[in-house]
């Protein structure tokens, strides 16, 4: 039986400042390296809280989501990380040189505000900063996603 999800792997051109990204940036925990001679891999690992899978298809055949699978099919479209303050992140991580994809933040599901960091930023990677209605984060225990 599956219980929970383990991790998410994103492949990075250079770990070193891939690691830094994650602690520095986004002030994840940073857990160790550790090499996996088997798959000729380093690998590095942020510990996160209770998460949550989303599935996103396109409504009506529009939006990003729709030109996502024109270009690639199916597949991991982005990564998300919860906020408690958007704006405040926004700011810091625009100070560090990060561009997003939009000017200011949008509505998401479950009344959540949501903003897109330019993957040319994050080796490729889609990453999504979320906050949480207050109501809903409550109800949740604050273990929910985004959009």
């Amino acid at each position: 039986m599956i219980v929970a999800l383990d991790h998410i792997a994103v492949a990075v051109p250079d770990i070193e400042r891939a690691i830094k990204r994650f602690m520095d940036d986004f002030g994840l925990h940073f857990e160790g390296r550790e090499d996996v001679t088997a798959a000729k891999t380093s690998t590095a690992f942020f510990p996160v809280p209770a998460t949550s899978i989303e599935l996103v298809h396109p409504m009506n055949g529009e939006g990003a989501i729709a030109t996502y699978l024109a270009k690639k099919g199916g597949g991991l479209h982005h990564l998300c990380f919860r906020s408690d303050n958007i704006e405040e992140d926004i700011a810091r991580l625009q100070q560090k040189g990060y561009r997003f994809l939009a000017d200011a933040p949008t509505p998401g599901a479950h009344g959540s505000k949501v903003i897109f960091i330019h993957p040319k930023d994050c080796d490729g990677v889609l990453i999504e900063i979320n906050q949480p209605a207050d109501d809903y984060r409550a109800s949740t225990n604050g273990s929910q996603s985004d959009e």
